[in-house]
């Protein structure tokens, strides 16, 4: 398996690599990690781990074939540019690119634009008969400067963010302001381990944002809420997106009439714009996650969004179900979010 290195995003300190290593084990492609640095995880992993990653990922921005991985010296990055076999990679009259990105202040004495000149100059003497061609490269060479390090190789496969802008709670044909972002919604479902032609549980639909994600997915998704009108919106919006789902029910989410589904993705009430229907948020939590044990099979997960004052892993320890991993995520003075991933014994 060749070595493959992502670009992360920068919004989250570890959503983006627990996501992308979700996607990798939802769709049964092996991988060994080779080295973690910020922004950047690489892996020994077959090169169909960049459609599935470029498919599905939120929050991976690039992924690229390394050529190597050096200290951040542009003497020492020369050093391994000049032993790079290039034949197979750009042949002669490609047109090729080089661009560098720095990850936050890494390696400050290391100038991008130095770099990216040093590499064109040695890739134009390595393989005769290509050019430089900086708008429309047919080969696009990417280097990432993260902490001391300089990782460089060869782009596979870039991931646009302006899908996920496009689907912003805003956006849509119904909105409330307690809507997940498209993004974050996204991540969720792929922390899910969610699978195409699988169905998706949201007991908690609201808007619709995880049925939306999920549903692009290839995912079949149903919906509850105990909120007709919310019920409407979710359908509203899953219509405009031309999207379809297996069912919108009015339910509530500690008697849901459903027997088995294969994940549950969701984010129950909770803030000033939504409503818990005069119960503390923990109960709704507690409630829904002593049912949801019966509707999901051995190994199948739960991904649940909650305010960290609930301590979820303290709820969960007696229900059977193993706390896989927690994210914080900051939403504002009031209000910090844990994503807790579930997995049932």
């Amino acid at each position: 398996m060749p070595p493959i290195f992502f670009l992360l995003s920068g919004e989250h300190k570890t959503l983006p690599f627990a996501e992308l290593e979700a996607i990798l084990e939802a769709e049964g492609i092996a991988y060994r990690e080779i080295q973690r640095l910020p922004q950047v995880l690489r892996l020994q992993t077959d090169i169909t781990a960049t459609e599935a990653v470029k498919r599905r990922a939120a929050l991976t921005r690039t992924c690229c074939h390394e050529l190597f991985c050096c200290q951040a010296f542009l003497d020492t990055i020369t050093k391994n540019m000049q032993s790079v076999q290039l034949d197979s990679l750009l042949q002669p009259g490609e047109s090729f690119v080089v661009r560098v990105r720095r990850v936050g202040k890494s390696a400050r004495n290391l100038i991008g634009m130095n770099v990216e000149r040093k590499l064109g100059e040695l890739i134009l003497s390595k393989v005769k008969g290509v050019k430089v061609n900086l708008r429309l490269p047919k080969k696009n060479f990417f280097g990432v400067i993260t902490a001391s390090s300089f990782v460089f190789g060869l782009k596979l496969a870039e991931i646009s963010p302006t899908p996920f802008m496009q689907r912003r709670p805003r956006k849509r044909a119904f909105f409330h302001p307690s809507a997940m972002p498209a993004k974050l919604a996204r991540c969720m479902v792929n922390l899910a381990r969610s699978k195409s032609g699988e169905l998706i549980l949201d007991p908690f639909c609201g808007t619709g944002s995880f049925l939306i994600e999920a549903s692009l997915l290839g995912c079949r998704v149903l919906g509850c809420d105990i909120k007709k009108h919310m019920l409407k919106g979710s359908m509203q919006n899953l219509k405009f997106l031309d999207l379809e789902y297996d069912g919108l029910i009015v339910a509530d989410a500690k008697h849901l009439p459903m027997m088995k589904v294969d994940c549950i993705v969701t984010d129950p009430p909770y803030g000033r714009s939504a409503s818990t229907m005069g119960y503390t948020t923990k109960q709704i939590i507690q409630d829904f996650l002593n049912m949801s044990t019966d509707r999901i099979a051995k190994k199948n997960y739960i991904c649940i969004a909650a305010p960290k004052t609930v301590n979820i892993v303290d709820i969960v320890k007696p229900l059977g179900l193993k706390h896989v991993q927690s994210h914080l995520v900051y939403v504002h003075r009031s209000l910090t979010r844990e994503i807790v991933v579930l997995e049932k014994a």
